[in-house]
């Protein structure tokens, strides 16, 4: 067996054990099985149970920039003076942040890293870091029954801490992963008032997606509950994260369900040049984008991402909900726009591989003519966009349909920022089973093509550069648009004429 095959022999039974833990089916240990009961009676206004901290077995940690990787002190519930002992700023927001299942039963390398990106962005601020790893290492069914007991320590704690030194619950910001997102919410379910924001990081789906809301996050567990879904492939209940919505505003990036650079070929090359710790990114490499892109938003919130309101990824892509209006967009992550409504926002964006995650949404319009009758499905194609500030060559693109007198929109991202687009190119890619040099290519007409900014909000349409049309050929040359100034002059008089008729209100209407 050569190297290679032996290679691929560890990651198989790697990630076959990886997936036996997460989904064999196991009875739960007693104290999880009777911990409903407990819940039950803590729901019932009982209050015995909030200071009696002997059955406390998480572990709170305050970390600082300092020593971001390790649990150097621990601030103890009952212990008032370990308050003062972690230098606890009383006067500052706080952290919380709560990890996931583990296989290993150590903290896993983004905690050090989001640790690291909260003090960069709120450097005067507390990280409380939650150490639940005993019972996050166990089967996931007996884990996943665990998160009652853990959002119970975690509310004690937070209840306490308050308690003691009279701490603002409008400071409080929890963030969980995975499993640690539905131990926020049971958290924030328990505790005496409702703590200012809980962020659920693509939080776990197996056994939640059908469960109640006492035993998952949900809007109700905070004032304001957002959550980022990034691997919400496979059925309800079986796919890595939940695929319901679970909070005010729940953003689904590349629709949730698989992100880029998390296919196969890219996370086993990343396994044979960083070693075989990494064996696991094979299979959560999706799951654990969430904790990046929120890093991401706190490292770089001069190049935010933006998510926009939409009922579906599939209308999403078809690029008509790049609106700012009434709240229909938002940045992602960190500096969200705190909206609350009766029923969730679901949102959607676009991302690159790698961070800085943010990339450029637009939508593009056009209206296909032709002299004969034609049809066509999954046609490639090239488009360049050229601004005045960069531009983006050859983004690739799949038409879905294409056809005669048929009007198409769709969504089309760069990673570059072009600035204030001038002129557009498509390129119809050619048929290698059709490529020779007699065959008359079909050809379709296009006489002009609307293009929306979702982050500037700038509408602009382009003509064809030379005649009335310019022509769409497959494996021809470039379809050439550039601005229309005439149409961006009348639209521009049009909005003063109106302004000048009508006031401030129509100004109000437009933003």
């Amino acid at each position: 067996m050569g190297p290679d095959s032996a290679l691929l022999l560890v990651i198989w039974m790697h990630c076959a054990s990886f997936f036996c833990s997460f989904a064999t089916t196991v009875e739960p240990t007693v104290e999880p099985a009777t911990e409903t009961a407990t819940l039950s009676n803590i729901t019932a206004n009982s209050t015995e149970w909030m200071v009696d901290f002997t059955d406390i077995e998480s572990k709170f940690a305050l970390r600082t920039s300092d020593e971001p990787e390790d649990d150097l002190c621990y601030i103890v519930p009952g212990q008032r003076q370990t308050i003062k002992e972690c230098d606890f700023n009383p006067n500052e927001k706080t952290f919380v942040v709560i990890h996931g299942w583990t296989v290993t039963g150590m903290y896993e390398s983004w905690v050090p890293k989001l640790v690291t990106a909260l003090l960069e962005r709120e450097p005067t601020a507390n990280v409380i870091v939650v150490d639940w790893l005993v019972r996050a290492q166990q089967h996931y069914p007996t884990s996943a029954a665990y998160t009652k007991l853990v959002g119970r320590d975690v509310a004690k704690f937070v209840n306490w801490l308050q308690a003691e030194i009279e701490y603002p619950w409008e400071k409080l910001h929890l963030l969980g992963y995975s499993l640690g997102a539905h131990v926020a919410g049971i958290a924030g379910l328990l505790m005496k008032d409702k703590v200012n924001r809980i962020t659920g990081l693509d939080p776990a789906g197996p056994t939640f997606e059908y469960a109640d809301a006492q035993s998952t996050l949900s809007p109700d567990d905070a004032l304001f509950v957002d959550v980022l879904h990034t691997n919400t492939r496979g059925s309800p209940d079986r796919s890595i994260g939940i695929q319901r919505p679970v909070g005010h505003v729940d953003i689904y990036p590349n629709g949730g369900t698989f992100q880029p650079g998390c296919d196969l070929q890219n996370t086993m090359m990343m396994v044979a040049t960083t070693g075989l710790r990494n064996m696991d990114q094979i299979v959560k490499c999706s799951h654990e984008r969430s904790i990046h892109l929120f890093i991401d938003s706190l490292v770089n919130a001069e190049q935010p991402s933006m998510a926009f309101r939409c009922s579906s990824k599939e209308i999403f892509n078809k690029g008509v909900c790049l609106s700012c209006r009434k709240n229909r967009c938002s940045k992602a992550g960190y500096d969200v726009t705190k909206v609350r409504s009766r029923r969730s926002s679901k949102m959607y964006m676009k991302t690159r591989d790698m961070m800085p995650y943010k990339v450029f949404h637009y939508q593009v319009k056009v209206h296909f003519f032709s002299k004969n009758k034609l049809s066509y499905t999954d046609q490639p194609m090239k488009i360049s966009l050229y601004g005045y500030a960069g531009e983006k060559e050859n983004i690739p693109y799949v038409m879905p349909t294409l056809s005669s007198n048929s009007t198409v929109s769709f969504l089309l991202t760069t990673d570059v920022d072009i600035g204030e687009l001038v002129m557009v190119k498509i390129v119809w890619e050619k048929d290698t089973l059709i490529s020779w040099p007699w065959w008359n290519p079909d050809t379709f007409h296009i006489r002009r093509l609307r293009v929306k900014s979702g982050e500037t909000q700038s509408r602009v349409i382009f003509i064809a550069k030379e005649g009335e049309f310019s022509y769409l050929a497959r494996g021809g040359v470039a379809a050439v648009f550039v601005k229309d100034k005439e149409a961006q002059s009348s639209q521009k008089n049009a909005k003063l004429h109106k302004l000048k008729m009508f006031g401030s209100s129509f100004k109000k209407s437009i933003e």
